[in-house]
């Protein structure tokens, strides 16, 4: 049986790359049994066009769905659209709670900014040990450094729309032609010329996973308790607060409160409205059963689907009643 990687899926077909040649393959029903999810970036084994196993992981992010990543890239820009320090603590923290390293690009370094923008940039970020580029895909400016960066490594950029993701990779490799789009000046604000996840080889062993979806990353899936753990200064002082449960947000004996001079106004604020979706996320599962039916079970060492008790005991009904019905003894 071969094996390769998931470089696109588009629709129902999943596009396999095995080192020589592209395969356009379908599931098998099994897999869509075990409800088993099926990243960009999987490795897999696959026959005749349909993929049989889904090998393990190293990692994955879920939204946008990709996985086996060796490094997260966070594009934005200085100016057109404006640096959103919210959204660059999102893709930070989205990357840390996903234990994956994270580096810093900032984008349209040839238009004019704050002139003390890159000194807050690096002030804030380096101390927490974040590598930041500095990048102009139009004046061909740090791009060298940017390849450098990516060199040897499976990369996916994450980044709102407009900041230059695909000018950026256009400027590593002219020939691939992404489309690019330019920012609104009415909103600020660019559009997705990505449609869907893919894997892009701009190298031997240089891959960008270039994404559609990024910027609608919300923390509704975590508990309010765990955001904290995902903000190094925050953590390195959460120890010495008076209650093992504190969300440093009011609280009496707040360790994290008493030096909020030590922490960055723009991180602090940016954790304050991740607890906010992280109690939506709480408050939306209080009401909720936390136990799960498994969708596939271990038989002789090999995963199987899984039938459902409601399923099992229909169909044992439905036998008897047909038994019945023409006078058959079981």
């Amino acid at each position: 049986m071969a094996q390769g990687q998931i470089y696109k899926i588009h629709s129902d077909f999943y596009y396999v790359d095995d080192g020589a040649e592209i395969f356009e393959c379908k599931i098998r029903e099994v897999l869509k049994k075990r409800k088993e999810k099926i990243f960009v970036g999987d490795f897999v084994e696959f026959s005749g066009g349909v993929i049989e196993e889904v090998l393990p992981r190293k990692n994955f992010i879920s939204r946008p769905s990709v996985s086996n990543i060796d490094q997260v890239v966070i594009v934005s820009a200085l100016k057109e659209p404006d640096l959103s320090f919210l959204q660059l603590n999102r893709y930070i923290t989205l990357a840390k709670y996903f234990k994956i390293p994270a580096v810093l690009c900032f984008n349209k370094s040839d238009l004019k900014f704050e002139k003390d923008l890159k000194s807050k940039i690096h002030d804030i970020y380096e101390p927490l040990g974040y590598k930041a580029v500095y990048t102009s895909a139009t004046e061909h400016n740090g791009i060298k450094t940017f390849e450098k960066l990516l060199k040897d490594k499976t990369s996916v950029l994450c980044g709102n729309s407009g900041v230059g993701k695909s000018s950026l990779i256009n400027a590593i490799n002219p020939e691939l032609n992404l489309r690019t789009k330019s920012v609104s000046e009415k909103t600020q604000r660019g559009t997705h010329t990505t449609r869907h996840c893919e894997i892009i080889k701009i190298g031997e062993n240089t891959r960008i996973v270039d994404t559609p979806g990024f910027s609608n990353v919300k923390f509704d899936f975590i508990l309010p308790a765990e955001v904290g753990g995902l903000f190094d200064e925050i953590a390195a002082l959460k120890n010495g607060c008076k209650y093992p449960d504190c969300l440093h947000i009011k609280e009496d004996g707040c360790n994290v409160l008493a030096h909020l001079d030590q922490i960055d106004t723009s991180r602090y604020e940016s954790y304050l409205a991740f607890v906010e979706e992280a109690k939506e996320y709480k408050e939306r599962i209080k009401y909720e059963g936390v136990k799960k039916e498994h969708s596939k079970k271990t038989v002789h060492n090999k995963e199987i689907a899984k039938i459902s008790t409601k399923k099992r005991t229909g169909g044992r009904n439905t036998l008897k009643q047909n038994l019945k019905k023409f006078d058959i003894e079981e």
